[in-house]
C-alpha cells in the first residue's frame, strides 16, 4: 500500500466507525506497523485541521468529527439541542474524580464534604464518568473514572493535557490566597 491508499483506508475506518478506533487495530486491519498509522494519522490531523471535520487523538486512539466551530449547523440539520451547562456542583466533582482517579464516590464526598450520588448518577448518565471496577475493601465500593468522552468534551487527548492544580498561597499575614 503506498502512503496516499493508507492515508485514504485510515479516513475510510474512522469515518465509518464513528466512535474512536485504537492505533493497535487499524494497523492489525491495514498490517502495517503502529508508527506508520501514528505517522500518517499525524499528516491526517495537519489536513483536517481547518476543516469541517478532524481527526482528533483520544489516548491511544483516533476519531474522525466534525469541527465544533460548524456545531451549530450540525445541531440545526439533525435536530439536537445544545447540551446544557454541568452545574457548579458537577464541575467540582468530575474535577475530583480526573484529577485524583479512580477514585470512590465516598473519597469525592470528603473532598466536597457533601453527598454526590445525584451529580455521579448524572455524570455517568452523560457519560463522562464511568465505573471502572470494585476496591477490594469491606463492601467493595465502587470505582470511578473520566471516559473516552470527557476528553472528547474538553479537547483534550490524555489526562496529561488537564491543566495543573494551582496550590493555595499563604500570604504573610496568614491568610490563603489563590
Amino acid at each position: 500500500m503506498n502512503k496516499e491508499e493508507i492515508a485514504a483506508a485510515i479516513e475510510a475506518i474512522l469515518f465509518a466507525s464513528g466512535t474512536p478506533v485504537e492505533v493497535e487495530r487499524i494497523a492489525i486491519a491495514l498490517e502495517l506497523d503502529t508508527a506508520t498509522v501514528r505517522d500518517t494519522a499525524d499528516e491526517l490531523i495537519e489536513k483536517y485541521k481547518d476543516s469541517g471535520v478532524k481527526i482528533i487523538r483520544l489516548n491511544k486512539s483516533l476519531q474522525m468529527c466534525s469541527n465544533k466551530q460548524y456545531g451549530q449547523y450540525v445541531r440545526k440539520v439533525m435536530d439536537m439541542k445544545k447540551n446544557t451547562p454541568l452545574s457548579q456542583a458537577a464541575m467540582e466533582v468530575l474535577a475530583v474524580v480526573a484529577y485524583n482517579q479512580p477514585v470512590t464516590k465516598a473519597f469525592v464526598e470528603q473532598i466536597r464534604g457533601v453527598d454526590c450520588s445525584g451529580v455521579m448518577t448524572s455524570l455517568c448518565q452523560k457519560g463522562l464518568v464511568e465505573e471502572k471496577g470494585r476496591l477490594e475493601l469491606p463492601g467493595r465500593p465502587l470505582i470511578y473514572g473520566t471516559t473516552d468522552h470527557f476528553l472528547r468534551c474538553f479537547g483534550i487527548e490524555n489526562l496529561e493535557g488537564l491543566p495543573p492544580i494551582e496550590e493555595k498561597k499563604e500570604s504573610s499575614s496568614g491568610e490563603q490566597e489563590q
